[in-house]
C-alpha cells in the first residue's frame, strides 16, 4: 500500500500508510486497542477500500477489482478472525472444508489433503465434533485450518491467541511459523509482546506498530 488512508468521516482512522509485505515475509502488527489493527487487515484483503491512496494486492489495485476478481483474490488470502465463527450444525471437518465448497471445488476429491490438514493442526480426534463442543484452542486451530485450506499465499491473523492460554498460543505460533517456512507471507495483529518475543527462536519477523493512524517500524528483525 502507498500513502493509503481510511476513514468513515472527516477524521481518518488510518492515514499515510505505506508498507510492502514481501513474499515469504513474517510481520507482527502491534498497537493499543482501538488503534485500527482490524481495519488495517481489512484493507489488506479488500474487505474495505482505501479512502485515499492505493492498496495493491498481488499487483492489482484493490479499488479497481470487481466482485468476481475480489473473490478470486481472496482465494489467495487466508484470514483468521479474532472471533472465529462456524456453522454450529456442521461437524468441524465440514466447516474447515467450506471454502472449497464456496469456490466450487469438489471437497470429496481432496479428502486426503483435508484429513492431512486436520491432522496437522491436531484435530483428527475432533473432526466430527460440532463447533460448540470445541475448546477455545481447538476452535482457533480449526479457524487456522479453514484459513489455509485453499493454500493461500498470504495469511492474516487478527489476535489469533487472544482467547487461549499460553501453551495454546505457542502451539498456534508454531503452526504459523511453519507456514511461513513453507513460503507463506504471514501478518499477525497482536498486542501480546510475549508472543512476539517467543517467535525469536522460530522465525525472522518485522514488528510494526500502529498508533495515531500510522504504521511505523517498532524494531529490527527479532
Amino acid at each position: 500500500m502507498h500513502d493509503a488512508a481510511f476513514g468513515y468521516g472527516a477524521e481518518p482512522i488510518l492515514s499515510a500508510l505505506s508498507l510492502r509485505l514481501a513474499p515469504g515475509s513474517f510481520h507482527f502488527l502491534t498497537g493499543p486497542s482501538g488503534a485500527g489493527k482490524t481495519t488495517f487487515l481489512k484493507l489488506c484483503y479488500a474487505e474495505l477500500v482505501a479512502t485515499t491512496g492505493a492498496v495493491t494486492i498481488f499487483g492489482e489495485d484493490a479499488a479497481r477489482l470487481d466482485r468476481d476478481k475480489i473473490a478470486l483474490t481472496r482465494q489467495r488470502i487466508g484470514v483468521v478472525h479474532q472471533d472465529c465463527e462456524f456453522l454450529d450444525h456442521l461437524p468441524i471437518r465440514e466447516n474447515i472444508a467450506l471454502p472449497l465448497t464456496v469456490a466450487g471445488r469438489d471437497s470429496s476429491a481432496q479428502d486426503a489433503n483435508l484429513d492431512e490438514l486436520i491432522a496437522w493442526v491436531g484435530l483428527s480426534a475432533r473432526a466430527q465434533a460440532r463447533p460448540p463442543e470445541l475448546s477455545g484452542g481447538e476452535r482457533q486451530r480449526a479457524a487456522l485450518a479453514r484459513a489455509i485450506i485453499m493454500d493461500p499465499d498470504l495469511i492474516l491473523a487478527d489476535e489469533p491467541t487472544g482467547n487461549v492460554d499460553w501453551e495454546m498460543s505457542l502451539r498456534l505460533l508454531q503452526l504459523l511459523c511453519a507456514l511461513n517456512k513453507m513460503g507463506k507471507t504471514v501478518l499477525i495483529a497482536t498486542h501480546d509482546m510475549a508472543l512476539i518475543r517467543a517467535a525469536k527462536a522460530q522465525v525472522q519477523a518485522r514488528v510494526l506498530r500502529l498508533a495515531g493512524g500510522r504504521v511505523s517500524a517498532a524494531g529490527a528483525d527479532l
